[in-house]
């Protein structure tokens, strides 16, 4: 590996007003390496990022892209056209466009008076398209019609088809399930073997070590180490992201688990083999994994009565719920945390303080009137304990991280004094100081006799987190196991559409409900 770097940043400053975002920063991207960026959200990743695809410009500080220095000021396409490719977390695939035009937007291959060579371009997209192994993909469809995983590959293609010299990958897995995942971090790898050099920023650090070579940790947009990867653990390495220890990322030991307190009996919900049948003691955190269109979410958002249902039953301490009504599931204390918090779980344009007490104004106002006082003592109640970095509950929520966000929301339900907590993807695109102190949430809900369904594609999750775990495949839940005894690859197993009958039957699966284990130690 040579030691001249592809990128070079020196004391790379940006504030925003009294914020410091970065400062003083330097980094150094080596040619054919995978280099890797960490950091709570808030730490400065996003605007290093920024910087380096000209989204935003520096203050101050030296930015080169192989021995050339940029100006304070390059354009996007500057950086572009320096060698500087990105590929999102949102995808920038325009979906309604072929996987051809996607390929090679901006850059169409041209004959005489700007006619488009049509042959000249399905030739370098299939070029494009042979770097990340898919050369055998349909040209003409849509990207709309495919999977996540394959649009994530295209966008890889689309990055590497501008010869971009630094590819960044921001977040890539975070939409897939984690079969796709392996294999994405397989072409990352392949990449780096390549001698194509990588900036890799993930909250999941499994993937770091898996695939990084060095690693750069920011702590309150300041450098804090760039080490190999090598020299690092799994504890060593969140107490440098974070600045405090944490022992334990999971929960210990919880106390004893109580009586059912969610049922739900042949709940019949659209495009189901089978009617759902599952229970949730007091006190106990039952995950639900599968792959993604399993029918996760489906199950959650239909016990909550987001979604209609053609029968069946859900009862929360034996008394039956209304089905397809939110507001009778709210009366009886069943809460539902979505996956995506922006368009269905916050309400953007109000304050931290709304969005908490929201769902519990009848708790603070005196019969019309809201008790501002009263209101202030509720909300502040139902953060204790949650660690939600704010400035005031009167800053609009958006003025909070992803982490924080999350953590508003919980509190919301807390404060509504809920009996059954539904979770769908609670740690998605959240750092992990942030979920730590989500996952100890969730346990001290589960100690107050709270019942916990969790959906998440994040399967050491469900693993570290769960007292069992429920399988759900091609809409069926097809088994459980006990977490003290369940693997990844058994867990993956039962959710393979290849599982043969014969293989649901093994002793470790079981659609029947089952007796609480002991609560999973960490």
């Amino acid at each position: 590996m040579s030691d001249e770097p592809v990128v070079r940043l020196r004391g790379v400053t940006k504030t925003y007003g009294p914020v410091t975002a970065l400062g003083d920063v330097d980094l150094d991207l080596l040619p054919g390496e995978v280099h890797c960026l960490a950091g709570e959200n808030g730490a400065g990743k996003s605007t290093l990022i920024k910087v380096l695809t000209g989204a935003v410009a520096r203050d101050r500080g030296d930015y080169s892209v192989a021995g050339v220095p940029l100006g304070p000021r390059p354009s996007p396409v500057e950086t572009r056209d320096a060698g500087i490719g990105v590929v999102y977390q949102e995808l920038s695939l325009l979906p309604d466009l072929s996987v051809l035009d996607n390929l090679t937007m901006g850059r169409f291959p041209r004959r005489f008076f700007g006619i488009v060579d049509r042959a000249a371009q399905r030739r370098t997209a299939l070029a494009h398209l042979d770097r990340v192994g898919l050369a055998d993909l349909d040209l003409d469809q849509p990207v709309r019609a495919l999977p996540t995983a394959t649009r994530q590959l295209v966008e890889i293609a689309r990055v590497l088809g501008t010869r971009a010299k630094l590819v960044i990958f921001d977040e890539p897995t975070t939409a897939l399930s984690e079969r796709e995942a392996a294999a994405l971090l397989e072409r990352v790898a392949a990449l780096r073997d390549a001698g194509q050099t990588v900036l890799y920023v993930t909250h999941r650090l499994e993937e770091m070590f898996e695939v990084g070579d060095r690693v750069t940790v920011l702590r309150d947009g300041r450098l804090v180490a760039t080490r190999p990867i090598g020299e690092y653990d799994h504890d060593s390495l969140i107490q440098a992201m974070v600045g405090r220890p944490v022992q334990n990322l999971y929960p210990g030991e919880r106390h004893g688990i109580g009586p059912p307190r969610l049922e739900v009996r042949g709940l019949r919900i659209p495009g189901f083999a089978a009617p759902v049948e599952l229970t949730v003691h007091r006190g106990e955190i039952v995950g639900l994994a599968g792959l993604l269109g399993a029918g996760r979410s489906e199950i959650v958002r239909a016990v909550f009565g987001a979604d209609p249902v053609h029968g069946g039953q859900v009862r929360v301490d034996g008394t039956p719920i209304p089905a397809g009504s939110p507001r009778a599931a709210a009366r009886h204390g069943v809460a539902l945390l979505t996956e995506d918090r922006k368009e269905s779980g916050l309400l953007l344009e109000l304050s931290i303080e709304a969005n908490v007490s929201i769902a519990s104004l009848g708790r603070v106002a005196s019969g019309p009137v809201l008790r501002g006082g009263r209101e202030r003592r509720h909300v502040r109640q139902a953060v204790e304990g949650l660690r939600v970095k704010y400035g005031s509950f009167d800053d609009p929520v958006t003025s909070l991280s992803g982490g924080n966000q999350q953590k508003v929301l919980l509190a919301r339900w807390l404060a509504t004094g809920a009996k059954v907590l539904l979770l769908d993807e609670p740690t998605k695109g959240v750092d992990v100081g942030a979920k730590a102190d989500i996952y100890q949430a969730i346990a001290e809900m589960a100690r107050d006799g709270i019942a916990v369904l969790v959906v998440s594609s994040y399967l050491p999750e469900l693993l570290g987190l769960c007292d069992r775990i429920v399988v759900v495949r091609e809409r069926r839940i097809v088994g459980e196991l006990p977490a003290a005894e369940a693997t990844e690859e058994g867990i993956l197993r039962l959710t393979s559409p290849a599982t043969s009958a014969a293989d649901l039957s093994a002793p470790k699966a079981s659609t029947a409900p089952m007796t609480p284990q002991a609560p999973l130690e960490s």
